[in-house]
């Protein structure tokens, strides 16, 4: 199991998705949304793993890119958005290969052990 999770510091569904791996001894690659974002290729395969935009997006965000977001008609222009701003990616993104989950979601990680 290769588990990437894509977080945010503040983010209390994040740290809890850290926990839940640390206590099964899974190792996980944390990388910090706010710094270092991720690649197009990452976005996309995350997108077809979890098959929605708007599961991708953070409703809670509340700067004037997230506004802008809700405007945008084009899928493109929004992608284009996120990946200049990555603050605006719910969080955790949790993957494993070409599996993806949004958020807090136990559940689905112990179908992957």
């Amino acid at each position: 199991m290769n588990i990437q999770i894509f977080y945010k510091s503040k983010c209390f569904d994040s740290k809890k998705a850290e926990r839940w791996f640390k206590e099964r001894g899974i190792k996980a690659q944390m990388i910090d949304l706010n710094q270092k974002g991720m690649s197009r290729g990452e976005f996309t395969n995350v997108l077809k793993a979890v098959g929605s935009l708007d599961a991708l997006i953070d409703d809670k965000n509340k700067s004037q890119d997230a506004v802008l977001l809700k405007y945008l008609a084009r899928d493109e222009d929004k992608i284009e958005k996120i990946l200049e701003n990555p603050s605006l990616i719910k969080s955790p993104v949790v993957r494993n290969g070409k599996l993806a989950t949004v958020g807090y979601q136990p559940e689905v990680w112990a179908k992957w052990e």
